[in-house]
């Protein structure tokens, strides 16, 4: 009877009155004792409200049933192809959307529906992945900043493909403390990348100066994120640079002088194809064939092996960082025994010289400022000490 009402009143109300109308029936569905017979009517009469022509009234049905595992499947199903300002309440909530929905959503839907599903609790990898894959920048923001999404490391590598040149997604993924160590590599290129065209589009470098300068800024916060790398992780990242073509001999020089031997372990095991414990033991060999012929293997030209063996020579002399700090900063002593070295021997490239020349610089100012910064230290703890002495 009151169903029968309903019908017959709802032709002359208006939108809002039957958008009221349409919550209030939705809610008697869902929590009221009613008859199997008025129970059916009910769902009959809002199914036919699907149809209404308001989007308040298909608005107010979807946000009484977004929540309910006991709402009609099909209404709810009905709901979530509905326009974005009707759909987002179920898809960003109903627990009856399966993901095989959710996938098919997110790949013919708008932005809106897609920062949704996002938003979802519990979002499974294949919708995340569907989501990195498709979605909108404004998805994949909301995707990242949702702690129950569970999203798989090719994911959050294509997140940084497509959407890693944006300021807002790159801020949003450097905060994460569990951002895999080659997708975060990954996001520091693209930054590289996006600076060096910002800066040549507005004349200020060009685009060589602006591509070295670039790179080696790439190759410093390189071997910073790999100083905090480990076992799984670092063997990811290590592949992850020889894919991209980052795997250079400058890079791995770097990460000796830096006194970084796990990195450079992990990426002659990775050039030259040999287990990593087979590399770390031929590395100990202190004759130097061993070395060459790992470097040979590896691909290296021989005008590199001399510095190579000498940066090694000295990393084994004067022993290896235990600090994250120390493994990602070029240590000045080694750098300038191996160019010292390199600069009397007729058989070092012009390259690899500029590039030690540019290593020398880089680590003459790095220990400039960590004195300054020891001397301005020590000036803020002196009146202290000197206050304690008077008193």
């Amino acid at each position: 009877m009151i169903v029968r009402q309903f019908i017959n009143w709802i032709r002359t109300a208006s939108a809002g009155e039957r958008a009221e109308a349409t919550r209030a029936l939705a809610r008697a569905w869902l929590i009221s004792d009613l008859s199997e017979d008025d129970r059916f009517a009910a769902e009959g009469a809002l199914l036919m409200q699907l149809d209404d022509p308001s989007p308040l009234v298909r608005q107010a049905m979807a946000e009484a049933f977004a929540r309910s595992a006991e709402a009609p499947a099909a209404i709810v199903r009905a709901l979530s192809a509905d326009q974005s300002s009707v759909a987002v309440a179920v898809l960003e909530h109903s627990p009856l959307l399966i993901d095989a929905d959710l996938v098919d959503i997110v790949a013919t839907g708008d932005c809106g529906v897609q920062c949704a599903i996002a938003r979802r609790i519990s979002l499974p990898a294949s919708v995340c992945a569907a989501i990195a894959e498709v979605g909108c920048a404004a998805a994949a923001l909301e995707l990242i900043e949702n702690p129950y999404a569970a999203l798989a490391p090719f994911s959050w590598d294509r997140i940084v493909e497509r959407h890693g040149h944006l300021a807002a997604i790159r801020e949003a993924l450097l905060v994460l403390d569990d951002l895999p160590a080659a997708t975060r590599a990954a996001l520091v290129a693209k930054l590289s990348e996006t600076l060096a065209q910002f800066v040549v589009a507005r004349n200020w470098l060009s685009a060589d100066r602006a591509g070295r300068v670039a790179s080696e800024a790439r190759d410093r916060s390189t071997i910073n994120i790999a100083a905090r790398s480990r076992g799984e992780e670092m063997q990811g990242l290590v592949r992850h640079l020889r894919v991209t073509g980052q795997l250079t001999a400058g890079l791995i020089l770097r990460a000796l002088l830096s006194g970084n031997l796990e990195l450079f372990d992990a990426a002659l095991a990775e050039l030259s194809g040999l287990p990593q414990a087979r590399v770390s033991a031929l590395l100990h060999d202190r004759g130097g064939s061993s070395l060459h012929a790992l470097l040979r293997r590896a691909g290296f030209p021989e005008s590199t092996f001399a510095a190579f063996q000498v940066a090694l020579d000295a990393c084994h002399e004067q022993g290896f960082v235990d600090t994250h700090d120390g493994a990602a900063r070029l240590r000045r002593r080694m750098v300038e025994r191996v160019l010292t070295h390199c600069e009397t021997d007729r058989g070092a490239a012009e390259p690899l010289l500029i590039l030690l020349r540019r290593f020398a610089t880089e680590s003459a100012r790095e220990e400039a400022r960590l004195f300054c910064d020891e001397v301005v230290a020590e000036d803020s703890i002196s009146p202290v000490y000197d206050d304690l002495i008077a008193a």
